[in-house]
């Protein structure tokens, strides 16, 4: 059996519903030396939950381009990290991507656990085709964001989107006049959690839907593709 020379592991963490973490995940972190965290105090009711005590290092979008360097020299000299965000899979939508990309040019051996993201289940209970699907993660938010819902309107396959609750009916407003008022969608918010809902239809029947009340939660919006 291959002696195991992992020493950076991204672990996927519960969108929601803490029950959904995987044991293989529970014994990955109970034996790194030091779990980076996206955020240290949501990070720390999970491995509460778990009971997990392992140190935790605070890694974010903010300072992860000031931290990565010395992280992976720390990785070089033995040490065994594990990389977790508040919610999903590392890098999709969150830090990752530059850690990964530096352990590799340093050849240091890494290993991503499966486990959750919100696109997928919101992707398959949409009832839209899932088959083929583009994942553009949050539109940009003034700069280049016109120009991305140009393209977006052309795209045949189907495309999923993040969205804050805030940024909802604005962001279904301008699909609407990109895309046509009648192209099909369907949003979920919440997911895994006591609240969790999906509702689906036009692109206008969602934006009546969403403007009826205060709109709460995580957000992935899945838009059929121009026919």
């Amino acid at each position: 059996m291959k002696e195991n020379t992992t020493q950076l592991y991204l672990v996927p963490t519960p969108i929601g519903n803490l029950d959904d973490f995987t044991f293989r995940a529970v014994k990955i972190l109970n034996s790194v030396d030091v779990i980076l965290a996206e955020d240290t105090r949501t990070s720390g009711k999970l491995l509460k939950h778990y009971d997990i005590s392992k140190p935790l290092q605070s890694y974010h979008i903010f300072n992860e381009h000031k931290t990565v360097d010395q992280l992976v020299k720390r990785l070089n000299n033995g040490e065994v990290m594990a990389l977790i965000t508040d919610a999903g899979t590392p890098s999709i939508s969150d830090p990752g991507f530059l850690l990964v990309r530096e352990c590799l040019k340093a050849e240091i051996e890494l290993e991503c656990l499966p486990g959750a993201t919100a696109f997928v289940p919101a992707l398959v209970k949409s009832g839209l085709p899932s088959d083929k699907f583009v994942f553009e993660g949050f539109l940009p938010h003034k700069k280049g964001r016109k120009t991305r819902l140009e393209f977006l309107a052309t795209e045949s396959r189907t495309i999923i989107l993040y969205e804050s609750p805030h940024r909802l009916l604005k962001t279904l407003d301008q699909l609407a006049e990109h895309m046509g008022e009648e192209r099909q969608a369907s949003v979920s918010r919440e997911l895994t959690k006591l609240h969790e809902e999906t509702a689906n239809g036009s692109l206008a029947e969602l934006k009546t839907h969403f403007s009826q009340k205060p709109v709460k939660g995580e957000i992935v919006i899945i838009i059929d593709g121009k026919p």
